[in-house]
């Protein structure tokens, strides 16, 4: 059930690659929140109506269903698709860490070269290919067991990280323009930060020591690097920066900057209006 809701934040990764992210971020998280759930429960209903619960095998449910029931080439044709769903998932998985990665290399918290963008693609290659390289590498070499469970206590540790950010953000900066305000504050983040803590604290011992130590690498590297580098630390070229993105992501989706006239379109203005004018002494 935790697998099947988790992900759809990775929406709000492609802000910056929508058209008007005000409304379509949220219209893609909620939307896709509630066509997912309706599909969950009537799929559900269906399943145990085919099958008693208790006959369900937990590692492929529907496809061991029909296969009870005499209908295994329909088993067949679910399995298959259950894989391109995977390869979807994986896929949009994979972008989402690259555009975070992404803004945290153009805020300078991670060496910049990390954000180069290809000219042609207008996507930021360079850690493409390494997140394609290292997702390919873990898929190959690490167990799946422990994958999950890593997975598992990451997204819980965002989840608690977001909702204490809020109740946060709300205090300290209230002046921030909000596209989308989570209602009931404080409420509902601290039973968010509660409950994602507690599904924390159920996870094994082992996974909580291979969680320390992998955040025991990112404060490293935050001291050792991101801290010093950061634009923040810099106020002035942060300003100067900012209004350099504004005024390049302007030009790309408004034209706001005017094309240079050639240099032959002054003469040849001259010689139309001439011609023109010319006309009617003829």
């Amino acid at each position: 059930m935790f697998f099947a809701y988790i992900g759809f934040d990775v929406v709000a990764t492609t802000a910056e690659e929508a058209k008007n992210p005000k409304r379509d971020i949220p219209l893609g998280i909620l939307g896709s929140l509630v066509i997912c759930t309706i599909l969950y429960i009537a799929i559900s209903l269906v399943l145990i109506g085919m099958v008693p619960y208790t006959k369900l095998d937990p590692s492929a449910s529907l496809a061991k269903a029909f296969t009870m029931v005499g209908k295994p080439w329909m088993a067949v044709i679910i399995s298959a698709g259950a894989v391109a769903g995977l390869t979807t998932v994986v896929l949009t998985m994979m972008i989402g860490a690259t555009r975070v990665i992404f803004a945290m290399s153009r805020d300078h918290l991670l060496p910049p070269v990390l954000s180069k963008v290809s000219s042609r693609t207008r996507v930021p290659y360079v850690i493409t290919i390494i997140v394609m390289i290292t997702d390919g590498l873990a898929a190959a070499l690490v167990p799946p067991g422990i994958l999950d469970e890593m997975v598992n206590i990451g997204t819980l540790l965002a989840f608690v990280m977001v909702s204490i950010g809020i109740i946060v953000l709300r205090r300290k900066r209230p002046d921030l323009p909000r596209a989308f305000r989570v209602p009931f504050v404080p409420v509902i983040p601290i039973l968010s930060a509660l409950i994602c803590f507690y599904l924390m604290l159920n996870l094994s011992v082992e996974t909580w020591m291979r969680f320390l130590i992998w955040m025991a690498l990112g404060l490293i590297i935050y001291f050792a690097y991101s801290k010093h580098h950061s634009r923040l630390e810099h106020p002035e070229q942060l300003t100067a920066d900012i209004g350099h993105e504004v005024t390049k992501v302007m030009d790309h989706q408004y034209g706001t900057r005017k094309k240079p006239r050639s240099a032959g379109s002054g003469e040849g203005s001259g010689s139309s209006s001439g011609d023109a004018g010319a006309g009617p002494e003829h």
